[in-house]
């Protein structure tokens, strides 16, 4: 047993009887690397990486290997969830001594936290042109020991570079005396639309070879281009994207749910660990389709998603858990992937047209089993067979619960039990916007219980945020992401209760991270609050990852949290923001599609909606429905005078929707159909 032990992280605890003495990171164990004076190896993964998994059993497990490592090292486990913060500081090292990065993360420091070698996975004999991981071990130990001067001269370099690097993409501000809309321009939309289209797959969707992740930002920036433009080829390579994942192996036929990527380039063999917020922002990308196409199918995933967070995710309280892994019984995807004879069994006289539409041979499509997809479209497939597609529906309906009873019996991945708050924030977001989507009462109320789960168990004090919580122990400060999404989450939540203290809540965790995290040097945001002093960088994270930029989300919350209390300095730094990072994001738009969705706002512009009177739920429906993704809404029954937006406005025995953009407003309407019209006109892209 080692000092894993009282540890609440899954992955930590995984490692927790190992004969390796790890440490988790803290004071305890960089003192004894300083008084020691010895290399700190420190080892970052998560919970549901196969990898992880597999260096472990082969490395971590081995007593002699354990045994050099405690001797000359100081040894340090990171959960990658708990400490993004460490993960993105030496993600970054590695990336730039080896050139590539991923986990298992394994990078060795100085004794004061100054990384000066690493690499991901190595194995326990020489293979794939990698060195052992006792190699590595034993060269390292012996240069400490001969060339310690050397190790600290590499180390202090690759600090002042990581330094450095941090403002790499961020220009001055450029915004000062220039009108939007010269700073911000139609032909900036379509060169990102350009630019974004030159990665794109056009035969199996998605951007870029193997391995191929969802890139669910890069598809909403072309969805919303489309909905502003008309332009349908980014309306054809988003849908087509969207068709190909949900057909594809990545996404789960049996009980719903999105992987985190798939290995190839057809989606079909994902590594199979299921986290929270891929499936938050699959969601919200199915909501923009359904809202664009009207297409049931789209509906259907966005239902079919939901149902696997509650089911699998949605703890008692109403939080949402991390992730569910990849291996079960040491195996990747073996709860996931099927033997043709077994469907045969269980499904009897519709396993033949069943293996046929999910593309099960007795060969198997991966690794000698088979791996549920789609390679012909439903309909297209029952008008070949000549068969009746509602009929057929009902019968993979059918054919998929059966399966799904059956594979419930199989030993279950390893559920990642902790709450990150970043992570359940995109997942209150998602969740919103589908009830606002689909009219549906019980995922507001699901909305409504997580963010009550949020405030009390992620609360620390007044505004301070905690990042992880589990087994009633809150953990680390909250860190930009964390508030970021929450206001986000915040605004969201209001647009389906119409309750005002969403917006308060999200007006006072903005102003704490105006004064906890920006960089007082420039208009940007540092990754982790001015109070924290255990990490060697302040990271500023400006594009996207698996997770939006929080940078990109605070600069939306910002202009939108501006036009809601009127904070005319909060709306000039977004903007400003937006203005330093465009040069960029133009040319690389495929990590930058949060901040391009931001850009699409600022060139259509915002559509501030104002409905007051007793009927405003009826007038709204409408509006909720409808696809405006410049839109902002506020509703109230009577005046509100602490918001601009609802002052002023009540008109006795009357329903009234305002509305509004750039400081003018219309006349009022006083039916939806009226208001839907004025919208669409609005719409600067038109002139």
């Amino acid at each position: 047993m080692n000092h894993l032990i009282n540890e609440t992280s899954p992955y930590l605890l995984q490692h927790a009887h190992n004969p390796v003495d790890w440490y988790p990171w803290g004071n305890e164990a960089l003192d004894k690397a300083k008084k020691e004076n010895k290399i700190i190896l420190v080892s970052i993964g998560y919970a549901a990486c196969h990898w992880c998994h597999v260096m472990e059993r082969e490395s971590f497990e081995n007593e002699e290997t354990a045994k050099f490592m405690n001797e000359h090292f100081i040894n340090i486990k990171i959960d990658r969830e708990e400490r993004p913060d460490l993960d993105h500081i030496y993600m970054d090292a590695v990336q730039a001594i080896s050139g590539s990065g991923g986990w298992p993360l394994n990078v060795f420091l100085t004794p004061e936290k100054k990384p000066f070698y690493g690499g991901t996975y190595f194995p326990p004999v020489q293979a794939y042109n990698r060195s052992s991981w006792v190699e590595v071990l034993q060269g390292l130990a012996q240069a400490w020991r001969e060339k310690k001067h050397e190790i600290e001269a590499q180390a202090e370099n690759l600090t002042a570079y990581l330094t450095q690097s941090n403002n790499i993409g961020q220009v001055a501000n450029t915004a000062i005396n220039i009108p939007i809309h010269e700073l911000f321009t139609k032909a900036h939309c379509h060169t990102i639309y350009e630019n974004s289209l030159k990665n794109a797959d056009k035969e199996w969707g998605g951007f870029g070879n193997a391995p191929k992740f969802p890139q669910t930002f890069t598809i909403q920036y072309l969805l919303q281009y489309y909905y502003f433009t008309g332009t349908q080829d980014a309306l054809q390579q988003a849908l087509l994207s969207i068709d190909k994942m949900l057909q594809g192996g990545i996404y789960d036929h049996v009980a719903g749910g999105l992987a985190r990527y798939s290995t190839d380039r057809e989606w079909l063999a994902p590594h199979f660990e299921k986290m929270l917020y891929d499936n938050a922002l699959l969601i919200i990308i199915l909501c923009d389709a359904f809202q664009i196409t009207n297409d049931k199918k789209y509906e259907q995933a966005i239902r079919k998603t939901i149902a696997f967070v509650k089911e699998e995710l949605l703890q008692e309280g109403g939080g949402f858990y991390a992730a569910l892994d990849a291996d079960s019984e040491g195996v990747e995807g073996k709860y996931y992937v099927w033997q043709k004879t077994e469907i045969e069994t269980i499904l009897g006289s519709d396993a033949a047209i069943f293996c046929e539409y999910y593309n099960v041979t007795t060969k198997g499509n991966w690794e000698e089993t088979n791996i549920l997809r789609i390679l012909v479209p439903i309909d297209e497939f029952a008008k070949r067979k000549g068969i009746d597609q509602n009929e057929f529906e009902k019968t993979i309906g059918a054919s998929l619960q059966k399966l799904k009873q059956v594979r419930s019996k199989r030993i279950k991945p390893l559920l990642d039990d902790k709450s990150i708050l970043s992570w359940n924030a995109l997942m209150l977001t998602a969740i919103s916007k589908a009830a606002a989507v689909l009219q549906d009462e019980d995922y507001k109320q699901i909305a409504e219980k997580n963010y009550q789960f949020i405030l009390t168990n992620f609360k620390k004090k007044d505004s301070e945020l905690q990042h992880t919580f589990k087994n009633g122990i809150a953990k680390y400060p909250a860190f930009l992401d964390d508030y970021a999404y929450l206001i986000e989450a915040c605004i969201s939540v209001y647009e389906i209760t119409f309750d005002t203290r969403y917006l308060t809540d999200a007006q006072n965790w903005c102003k704490y991270v105006i004064d906890n995290f920006s960089d007082e040097e420039n208009m940007y945001f540092f990754f982790t609050n001015k109070m924290q002093d255990d990490i060697i960088v302040r990271k500023k994270e400006i594009y996207d990852g698996a997770v939006p930029s929080g940078n990109a989300v605070m600069a939306i919350n910002l202009f939108k949290l501006s036009v809601i209390f009127d904070t005319t300095d909060w709306r000039k730094r977004s903007v400003d923001m937006l203005a330093g990072i465009l040069p960029t994001a133009l040319k690389y738009p495929t990590s930058f599609g949060v901040w391009g969705r931001f850009l699409l706002l600022q060139v259509a512009g915002l559509q501030e909606i104002s409905i007051v009177g007793q009927n405003f739920l009826s007038l709204n429906q409408k509006i909720s429905i409808a696809c405006i993704p410049n839109k902002l809404t506020m509703c109230s029954f009577v005046d509100n005078n602490d918001f601009p937006m609802l002052a002023y406005r009540f008109r006795e025995n009357q329903t009234l929707a305002y509305l509004c953009h750039d400081y003018s407003c219309a006349a009022p309407f006083d039916s939806a159909d009226e208001l839907m019209i004025a919208v669409r006109t609005e719409n600067k892209f038109n002139r």
